[in-house]
């Protein structure tokens, strides 16, 4: 318990559940409703960091300023930590807490949602890729797919949860996942530009590891003014999917271009 919680509680953006919470409240029902869903989604990235972070996978020492999971417990022990958060987030979002707040046809679309997104052909997906092309240089596509598998995949589950907590109709629930899958794409794009022009101090993790193992990026490919244009691009097209929601917006908007305008 002590190393999820180390990973859990060591802070961060919180991107994921925010936007679970604020796609709620775009729905125009009480953020509230959506809580066991966005801790949901924000113990399987948790889960998610702690194993990128390992030695076979990216070997980082650092993580959200603080020394990586298995640096403090152990590689087994982070493993495990990572493993317990998975069962937990669904644990959590099929909780009864869950289905009393959100009913139960909810609490099973929503633990779909998430397994979908998390698993083979989202997450999971994503960062198989990124091994496959770890000695190789990856294309234009190709890099598109796995960062909307490894980075977007979570993004669009956090959006989706907060609309099926509302209980949201289908066609409002695809607009949130254009949302969702726009900033996941100017979240990664300027991810990759802080990798270049920021510090290890700024970001909490280390940098320049990209560049040192010669994998490929938006900014290695596309250079750093294009993907300025393509960040702004997407975010803007993020922001244009929130036309379709009768509740507050306003502050998915502000957080689009604070993502979009982030340092860290």
């Amino acid at each position: 318990m002590e190393s999820m919680d180390y990973s859990l509680k060591a802070g961060g953006k919180r991107v994921r559940p925010c936007l679970a919470l604020e796609f709620c409240k775009a729905c125009g029902e009480n953020p509230e409703k959506a809580v066991p869903f966005a801790c949901g989604v924000e113990m399987i990235h948790t889960y998610s960091l702690i194993h990128d972070d390992l030695p076979d996978m990216d070997n980082d020492d650092m993580r959200r300023g603080k020394l990586s999971n298995h640096i403090v417990y152990g590689v087994s022990t982070a493993i495990i930590a990572g493993d317990a958060l998975q069962s937990l987030a669904f644990e959590t979002v099929l909780s009864e807490e869950a289905e009393k707040i959100c009913g139960s046809h909810a609490c099973v679309k929503a633990a779909r949602t998430l397994a979908n997104y998390c698993g083979a052909v989202g997450m999971c997906g994503g960062q198989m890729i990124d091994i496959l092309y770890e000695e190789k240089k990856a294309g234009i596509e190709i890099l598109r797919e796995m960062d909307e598998k490894k980075t977007g995949a979570l993004i669009k589950a956090a959006c989706e949860m907060g609309c099926i907590a509302a209980g949201a109709d289908e066609e409002t629930i695809a607009l949130a996942r254009e949302y969702g899958d726009n900033i996941g794409l100017a979240f990664q794009i300027v991810d990759d530009m802080l990798d270049v022009i920021s510090t290890s101090q700024e970001l909490g993790k280390p940098i320049g590891s990209d560049k040192e193992n010669d994998k490929s990026t938006y900014v290695s490919l596309l250079g750093i003014e294009k993907c300025r244009e393509l960040a702004k691009e997407a975010t803007d097209k993020a922001v244009k999917a929130l036309d379709g929601f009768k509740g507050d917006t306003k502050e998915l908007k502000d957080f689009a271009y604070s993502l979009l305008n982030r340092t860290n």
